[in-house]
């Protein structure tokens, strides 16, 4: 067999293997409802044994190509991809804090933060040396409250880390509004909210640098993988400096560098400090035949979450959902509910009784960050009781809602809310 005929006899074994073992439909005999299933199959597993195959495996074409494409997708300027989207959010800072970066950020300049976030949401300011200022959300869109941000500010404040929960993008006229007023960088942690939108434009796009996550449970997939992105030219020039060990290997005007430093070896030029927070090929091979199916992915969550908002509806009485930013495009990362106060049974009572009936679920994010022991080891300010983030966190979960939940599947969550509820009422 030559060459074309073994890549032909691999591609049709991975199709067979994938219609055989990769596609389960939804049984009700045997009901399984998982946090996420995977996005991939047979195309991306082929992308990656070509990958591996040609042995250029180390960060090259693949990955760049990656990069412009997400780019001409949002209409980002700069995009550069790498290893997680905790990496994304430690090189956002790493950037803004750096030395040769204008208009840093400085040890003890307070960055605002909402109480519902991830750990590495957090850890990146603390690192830097600067001083999270942990504030409220939005009870209705879980998102960071822009009156908590308004009330949080003093003359300390440089900056705001926001997150757009599960995906539900902030409000971002709101908060551009005290950005600008107030003089102050944004980060955008977007590691929940890939094809999420804000008035038609893509979140990750309004702050200084937007970080995104391309983690296996996430709305598209590169196995592990993050990407930077970022309008500002200093700003992509110092993260892809960062990057990769602090050469100047894959800057845009690696000339200039060249040209200042003429006696140093091109290829081993260091001009900062640096990191190893590369991807390989195959990640970004990955991604490029992900990235097309993202829009499809992102519309079969918003049509579970309307299934659900639509079916538990009648149930308001006993708990809250999140809805959607008016003026938003909500990527539905998940499906986040929460147990009122006044309901007749725990959230602990409910998520027992649909892990019993097959249905995986989990808390919403970290809960109130402020809350989590790690923070009490290190300098941050808490801003009021923190109440709506409190809720979340005592009563707050989410089931998943992803690509691979058919009608069959999203009815039998329903029935399942539906089936518990009337029985503890009942009683």
């Amino acid at each position: 067999m030559n060459k074309e005929e073994i890549t032909k006899s691999i591609k049709q074994l991975l199709v067979s293997y994938e219609d055989q073992f990769m596609n389960e439909a939804f049984d009700r005999e045997n009901p399984i409802v998982r946090l996420h299933e995977p996005t991939f199959g047979s195309d991306e597993i082929w992308e990656a044994l070509d990958s591996l195959l040609t042995t250029r495996v180390t960060m090259g074409a693949k990955v760049h190509q990656f990069e412009k494409e997400f780019n001409d997708l949002h209409k980002f300027a700069h995009s550069m991809m790498v290893n997680s989207g905790s990496s994304a959010n430690l090189l956002a800072f790493a950037a803004l804090c750096n030395p040769a970066m204008p208009n840093r950020l400085n040890p003890g300049d307070e960055v605002i933060v909402p109480a519902l976030s991830w750990s590495t949401t957090v850890w990146p300011i603390i690192q830097h040396g600067l001083v999270p200022v942990i504030v409220d959300i939005d009870p209705v869109t879980l998102n960071l409250d822009p009156s908590a941000v308004e009330a949080a500010i003093t003359d300390k404040t440089k900056a705001i880390m926001l997150v757009h929960v599960y995906g539900n993008p902030c409000d971002m006229s709101a908060i551009m509004s005290i950005v600008q007023c107030r003089n102050l960088q944004l980060v955008e942690d977007c590691c929940e909210a890939l094809g999420a939108y804000y008035d038609g434009k893509a979140v990750g796009s309004f702050g200084r640098i937007g970080t995104f996550s391309f983690y296996f449970s996430h709305h598209m997939t590169t196995l592990e993988g993050g990407m930077c992105v970022t309008d500002d030219n200093d700003c992509a020039e110092m993260i892809r400096i960062l990057r990769a060990h602090g050469w100047v290997r894959e800057t845009d005007d690696q000339q200039a560098y060249l040209d200042q430093y003429p006696d140093i070896d091109p290829r081993f030029l260091f001009v900062n400090l640096g990191y190893n927070l590369r991807v390989t090929e195959i990640q970004g091979g990955f991604g490029s035949v992900q990235l097309p199916k993202l829009k499809g992915f992102v519309d079969i969550r918003r049509d579970n979450a309307n299934y659900w908002r639509t079916e538990l509806g009648n149930l308001e009485e006993y708990f809250e959902f999140q809805e959607e930013t008016p003026g938003g495009h909500h990527s539905r990362f998940g499906f986040p509910m929460s147990v009122k106060k006044s309901a007749p049974f725990s959230v602990h009572e409910l998520t027992k009784f649909l892990n019993g009936r097959g249905i995986e679920t989990r808390p919403i994010i970290a809960g109130n960050i402020a809350a989590q022991p790690a923070l009490k080891l290190y300098p941050h300010r808490v801003v009021g009781e923190l109440p709506h983030s409190n809720h979340v966190m005592d009563s707050g979960f989410t089931f998943g809602n992803h690509q691979a939940i058919d009608s069959a599947a999203r009815e039998y969550v329903a029935e399942c809310v539906q089936d518990f509820v009337a029985e503890r009422v009942a009683v």
